[in-house]
């Protein structure tokens, strides 16, 4: 029988309104990612009198801008290495439980609202938690532990660090989770049965298998923190160490002004850094999927 008698469009062809569920899709890329993408692309190198002008991008390299570069650098770095290796193991250890199970069901259902709980709210929960008045900074001090001043958590290289892992170590899980998932227990099974031991599964079947997916997590976990920038906002008030409050503080500067296009070619580099360190983590995902579950 035919395709267009059993009320289906003809191979190869698609219904007549199949795209329209898309639409909004689309819609919604274009207001919220790609005009403002092109916003700032455009915006990097005009003046403020629209001329044409490479005084934008010429300006990251002041020092004030490339110590903030670096500080962004450092700060997701170093998050995104500890986050991958709490979160990976808390992945494994949470593979281990039934899919059935209240303790997994609850864990990963926890590490999806942890993950996105961030801004000023976070920053306000670790001001009453870890501040000079805080409540763990005083039964710490009712103990007779030195707590310091409590500056160190207004500091882009200690407190902040502390915070970013909140939601880093959450959103690892998340995103690791079905790699661990994906080990099939007959290749342990198999390593035993040749003579190998735990290392050697780890060492030469795991490992090899999971890295590529563990790498392109940490990659996700680096763009997760490089981009942030309610939270870092909320807890750090004296200067701008950070490329983000650089970029907020050349939009809403009342000292500087004239400086919303220094700001953009900021951005810019920052899409830059994103897109380079996107682009491995689809090659790294798309090399982990092979041994993804069918």
């Amino acid at each position: 029988m035919a395709d267009a008698e059993r009320g289906r469009a003809p191979r190869g062809r698609r219904p007549s309104g199949a795209l329209l569920g898309v639409v909004p899709f689309f819609a919604y890329t274009t207001v919220f990612l790609l005009i403002p993408t092109l916003v700032v692309v455009v915006g990097a190198f005009v003046d403020p009198a629209n001329q044409p002008t490479l005084g934008n991008v010429s300006a990251l390299t002041q020092p004030a801008v490339l110590r903030a570069l670096r500080n962004s650098v450092v700060l997701s770095a170093v998050t995104a290495v500890a986050g991958a290796a709490l979160g990976g193991i808390l992945a494994y250890a949470v593979s281990t439980a039934r899919a059935s199970s209240v303790t997994k069901r609850f864990v990963t259902s926890l590490c999806g609202v942890l993950a996105q709980f961030g801004g000023v709210a976070l920053a306000f929960a670790f001001i009453a938690s870890f501040g000079m008045t805080g409540l763990i900074t005083a039964w710490l001090t009712a103990v007779g532990v030195d707590t310091g001043t409590g500056f160190w958590l207004y500091e882009w290289d200690k407190g902040l660090m502390l915070v970013y892992l909140y939601f880093q170590v959450p959103l690892m899980v998340i995103v690791f989770l079905p790699a661990v998932e994906g080990l099939r227990p007959q290749w342990r099974e198999a390593t035993e049965t040749l003579g190998g031991t735990t290392w050697t599964y780890w060492r030469r079947v795991a490992g090899p298998i999971l890295l590529p997916s563990f790498v392109g997590a940490m990659l996700l976990l680096f763009t997760n923190a490089f981009s942030a920038y309610a939270t870092a906002r909320a807890l750090i008030s004296q200067g701008t160490p950070l490329l983000p409050l650089q970029i907020g503080g050349t939009l809403s500067s009342e000292v500087i002004l004239g400086q919303e296009n220094v700001g953009k070619a900021m951005a810019l580099a920052m899409v830059v850094v994103v897109a380079v360190v996107m682009s491995a983590y689809v090659l790294l995902d798309r090399r982990a999927s092979r041994w993804m579950p069918r």
